[in-house]
């Protein structure tokens, strides 16, 4: 009964919050934004002005654990859909289908195929009635099940960001005929491109850009003051990924390990993807003595927390480089002094977020959330019914304005502990009362004493 009581009261405050807010208004706009590359610790390296004034008003979380491989499409796809890799099939920036048998490169990326084993948000927020909108985000501009977003724009580098953000918030204030979008997702390609050229621990270069990150978020927040949009619409920044330093003395030459006429190669670094040509079973053995810095993996004993095996397109055998190692097929060309894709277990592979709105809590951290949880979080903040996913919104529920952060799971665990130590004691002070001499005792006629005068009354 207890247990009844403290549930109902868990699940009618949170009703409660939710229609309460549906009530008024309807939810208020929700804007994503990715900064591509956004390693979390940057915001403890570099001076981040602009970005630490919009979570000072509004949410922190200083680490995501992001999904693995950690590449771009792979994450920004995730990011909109909650989704593992192996479920929604953007398992890296290039792969193989062996069921269709076509190939998929950042490059040629707009085939439907790739895309449609998922739905991302601004689609399902077609169906309760919103008009979405996205600027350059990873897979926006591919026509999923025959229908885009309202708004959307192919990438293209030569836009500027103020040009991006204008774009945006004009889809979001609408106009006199058409209603403004309820959820945009924004793109911005710094400071991922300058931590490829340089790498993350050139502070030089990465000052530079991570200004220019911090610039572009002064000027969002300027923007939206501008329009009357601030203080009206939740602000979600986030990022896909981290960056690792890499070096010309950490490299892995596969072909030293395999001739290339055993493999084909699908995908190459820091995560191998290749298909065997002859017994995978002997590739296998190879690779696996190979380097000390890779691990190598048949697909079967890829380990389950990387959430990474159960999907036709990941191929027979991939190869992990560790953490600042980079594979080339030959040579001692380095191709570039930073990268990602490592293991999503590395702090340096994860990004973090940051919020800011109405219904958000202000100048309220916490540690670390996983990235498929920021999307039963963006859902919740449209009153739009998630899709199947592989987030919750328990974790995340914490950072929101209206709603109790308690831990069901806990508080069931505590409630359960109570009730047993209750009954413990209940069945313990049974047992002992069943032990317990009696105080009665059996029947005895009284002996009297023919002296007795029974007319006289007893004295007590």
């Amino acid at each position: 009964m207890l247990l009844k009581i403290l549930l109902g009261i868990l699940c009618g405050v949170r009703a409660s919050a939710t229609e309460n807010n549906t009530a008024q208004h309807g939810p208020p706009p929700l804007l994503l934004v990715s900064f591509d590359g956004f390693r979390a610790d940057y915001l403890q390296r570099f001076p981040m002005p602009n970005l630490k004034l919009l979570y000072s008003q509004g949410v922190l979380v200083e680490q995501l654990t992001n999904v693995f491989i950690t590449k771009t499409f792979t994450n920004h796809y995730t990011l909109v859909t909650g989704l593992y890799a192996e479920s929604h099939g953007i398992l890296a920036n290039n792969m193989y289908d062996p069921v269709t048998q076509k190939h998929f490169h950042v490059s040629n990326h707009s085939d439907p195929m790739w895309w449609s084993e998922a739905q991302p948000l601004w689609l399902t927020a077609l169906d309760s009635g919103y008009k979405t909108a996205t600027m350059m985000w990873p897979g926006s501009d591919v026509t999923i099940g025959n229908r885009t977003a309202s708004y959307f724009a192919p990438y293209d580098y030569r836009v500027t960001f103020q040009q991006r953000l204008g774009n945006v918030t004009n889809w979001i204030l609408g106009n006199d005929k058409e209603p403004g979008v309820k959820f945009a997702a924004l793109y911005w390609e710094e400071p991922d491109r300058t931590g490829h050229i340089f790498g993350p621990d050139n502070v030089t270069a990465m000052s530079k850009a991570l200004k220019e990150v911090d610039d572009n978020i002064g000027l969002l927040i300027s923007e939206l003051k501008r329009t009357g949009l601030w203080g009206h619409v939740n602000i979600l920044i986030t990022s896909d990924h981290g960056m690792a330093q890499c070096s010309a003395d950490r490299l892995i030459q596969l072909d030293s390990c395999l001739h290339p006429d055993n493999y084909t190669l699908v995908d190459l670094s820091p995560v191998t993807s290749l298909i065997p040509k002859k017994d995978p079973e002997a590739v296998f053995k190879l690779l696996n003595n190979c380097n000390a810095h890779m691990t190598a993996y048949m697909k079967s004993s890829i380990p389950d927390r990387l959430h990474y095996r159960n999907n036709d397109r990941i191929q027979p055998i991939i190869v992990v480089a560790d953490e600042g190692w980079t594979i080339v097929q030959r040579g001692d060309k380095l191709p570039r002094f930073g990268d990602h894709g490592y293991d999503n277990s590395l702090p340096s592979m994860h990004p973090f977020m940051a919020a800011s709105g109405p219904s958000f809590r202000q100048g309220y951290r916490i540690s670390s959330l996983k990235s498929v949880d920021i999307y039963p979080l963006m859902c919740h903040l449209l009153s739009v019914p998630p899709q199947p996913n592989n987030g919750t919104l328990n974790r995340a529920r914490c950072l929101l304005a209206a709603e109790s952060c308690w831990d069901v799971p806990l508080v069931i665990g505590l409630v359960v502990g109570v009730l047993l130590v209750l009954s413990t004691i209940t069945v313990l002070f049974r047992f002992l009362s069943l032990r317990r001499p009696s105080g009665s005792r059996p029947f005895q006629r009284l002996q009297v004493d023919d002296d007795d005068d029974d007319d006289e009354p007893m004295l007590e």
